[in-house]
């Protein structure tokens, strides 16, 4: 063999190992993929359906690489029913009628929005054939009415000008059947909407840990399908997907949120995700579902099986020791809440850490 051909030998060599030495370099920037094989079955894809208020399933369909799936959360659990008005976190008018009337009448005033500010209100009639408090119905007769607004959530506690629009809504109303109603007095209720919110900012906890990726970042497809693995399905916005809780129509008992830009990116196998966060809403799921035991022990498995470190808001690993601590202080929570009547879980505790 010449030296020239031994020469171009050898180059052509050297160029096949630094093409094959970029391409394993490109394998590993890339994020990671969702495997082809072993995907966990996804069942019937969920749609909200206008005709009958009613889930109308769809045929799912499973790539290799599983695409952001944009389903409603709890769209798979039953409706709830609209929440019950109760004095200890409402300010309540009650609305007296000379003679009972028809759900038809009372649905005609019924005011356009339940909103005053950011604080939702709810009008009830007392069923003259049930004699159970409800929302107006066709069909139904009412005896007497009440009207309560929500003292205090997330947003806030109820100021004068909301409780004044609370006011001039009903009144409306109040008018428009031929009945009088008998509003609390102005500065009692917002004492005690702040007095309300006040226990409420003292005893809300979220709790959130940060999954941070080792080495590789992961694709939007690994991402699901690890967590479908995991009991996770997808949420009503890009980004997110959820633990269903077992009781239809509560609120979710984790949630997972990342980067909603990489959900929404054109190819999923190449929108690079490195952080996720798991967070448990304490107030919205009762004790004796163990949702702090669910929490962390999602964080932990999902840790192991995506190659992750569990860290704190500040970047701070998060020990066992930690997890053991914060226990400690949620059983506290726990019981406050429970002797306010305002146990975690509760349609009341719901509302108010809403």
């Amino acid at each position: 063999m010449s030296l020239t051909v031994s020469l171009a030998v050898v180059a052509g060599l050297v160029l096949a190992g630094v093409v094959a030495q970029g391409a394993w370099a490109a394998r590993k920037a890339s994020p990671r993929r969702a495997e082809p094989e072993g995907l966990p079955p996804m069942g019937p894809r969920v749609e909200p359906s206008l005709a009958d208020g009613e889930p109308v399933a769809a045929e799912a369909s499973v790539d290799s690489e599983p695409a952001p799936l944009p389903l409603p959360e709890a769209r798979m659990l039953a409706q709830r029913r609209s929440p019950r008005l109760d004095a200890l976190i409402d300010a309540i008018a009650p609305i007296a009628l000379e003679a009972p009337i028809t759900g038809e009448l009372a649905l005609m005033h019924l005011p356009p929005t339940r909103r005053a500010g950011t604080k939702p209100f709810q009008i009830e009639g007392l069923n003259v054939d049930t004699g159970e408090w409800e929302l107006p119905a066709a069909g139904q007769r009412y005896g007497e009415f009440q009207s309560g607004v929500q003292l205090a959530n997330r947003h806030g506690a109820l100021n004068q000008i909301e409780y004044s629009e609370f006011v001039q809504k009903v009144q409306g109303f109040v008018e428009g059947v031929g009945a009088m109603a008998d509003f609390p007095d102005m500065l009692d209720v917002v004492a005690r909407a702040r007095e309300l919110d006040a226990f409420a900012n003292a005893h809300d906890a979220h709790l959130t840990v940060h999954l941070r990726a080792n080495n590789v970042a992961w694709s939007v497809g690994y991402i699901q399908q690890c967590l479908l693995r995991h009991g996770f399905v997808p949420g009503a916005v890009p980004g997110r997907l959820v633990m269903p809780a077992s009781e239809e129509g509560a609120p979710p008992v984790l949630i997972l949120g990342f980067d909603p830009q990489a959900a929404l990116a054109d190819d999923p196998n190449q929108a690079a995700v490195r952080d996720l966060t798991l967070s448990l809403d304490v107030p919205q799921t009762e004790a004796g579902a163990e949702p702090f035991a669910a929490w962390q022990q999602a964080a932990r498995a999902l840790a192991t099986d995506m190659d992750a470190t569990l860290v704190d808001d500040q970047g701070q690993s998060i020990t066992l020791h930690a997890f053991a601590a914060i226990g400690q202080e949620l059983q506290q929570l726990y019981r406050a809440l429970e002797e306010r009547d305002l146990a975690a879980g509760s349609p009341a505790a719901r509302r108010l850490f809403s």
